[in-house]
């Protein structure tokens, strides 16, 4: 099991619709989203209220990195 799969077996179903609605808007291309570079990295990321999904274009594709919930560590060892 990966750690985002396993981050949403631990949130509660309401955390877990907000999220799943905020990844598939970003699937997607939804262009209502604000997205931001991440400096010196070559990764962007959306935040959700204490969510940040962390995630990198190759090409046209979007790859989700990691779906974290916000803390002090949430941009280390990208």
């Amino acid at each position: 099991m990966d750690k985002i799969e396993k981050l949403f077996r631990k949130l509660i179903p309401k955390d877990r619709e907000a999220l799943l609605l905020l990844l598939e808007r970003l699937l997607g291309s939804d262009k209502n989203l604000n997205i931001v570079k991440i400096v010196n990295t070559d990764f962007f990321r959306i935040k959700q209220g204490k969510f940040r999904i962390i995630f990198h274009r190759e090409g046209e594709r979007v790859v989700v990195d990691s779906v974290r919930l916000r803390d002090d560590n949430t941009y280390k060892n990208l």
